[in-house]
């Protein structure tokens, strides 16, 4: 079951949800979603200095992307065709009977900006700064501003706790990331 707005606010003052800082629920809230803002910290590709990634190449993974800093009030141009790493501003944790939905926000889909490739479900006890796979997939670059409504999250509730939540489970490969950080798809090769 999708959690309401009530239920998401009584689940942050219960603990079952913790976003760190506390949203303003004002222009935050939707009737069953809660926006999360762009960070500063952003992981964009060396493309012109690897012609191929190899997932069996672990030593290259920190080397296709490099970690940039957009200060606040400046903007980051996301080109035709371009894929960033970014973070939210928010730090979220999750009990281990909800899971999280990364959605994607009509406004910014409307001028072609995706905000996931495909990592949009965050199990029970996640713990980190959501990371985001943002693309454009329009034909005009695009304006991105920290701090900007980026992304929305849904919340469900599962039918019993999980067992092994996410922050203890072994081989959980983003647990407390702080920061967009390079995949880590070669640890299971």
């Amino acid at each position: 079951m999708i959690l309401s707005d009530r239920d998401i606010k009584r689940a942050i003052t219960d603990g079952r949800i913790k976003v760190d800082p506390l949203p303003d629920f004002s222009n935050t809230l939707g009737p069953c979603s809660l926006d999360f803002r762009l960070g500063n910290e952003l992981r964009i590709f060396e493309y012109t200095k690897h012609p191929v990634i190899d997932p069996a190449q672990k030593e290259l993974f920190d080397k296709i992307s490099r970690p940039i800093n957009i200060p606040d009030g400046e903007n980051f141009i996301i080109h035709p065709g371009e894929l960033i790493i970014a973070s939210t501003t928010e730090w979220l944790e999750l009990s281990d009977s909800l899971i999280g939905r990364l959605e994607g926000r009509s406004s910014l889909g409307r001028i072609g900006v995706v905000v996931h490739s495909t990592a949009a479900r965050f199990d029970p006890g996640w713990r980190g700064r959501p990371v985001l796979e943002l693309g454009n997939l329009g034909r005009i670059p695009v304006a991105l501003k920290p701090g900007m409504r980026i992304c929305s999250f849904t919340f469900e509730e599962l039918s019993s706790p999980a067992e092994v939540v996410y922050h203890k489970k072994l081989g959980a490969k983003y647990v407390n990331q702080d920061k967009p950080e390079a995949s880590r798809l070669a640890d299971e090769l």
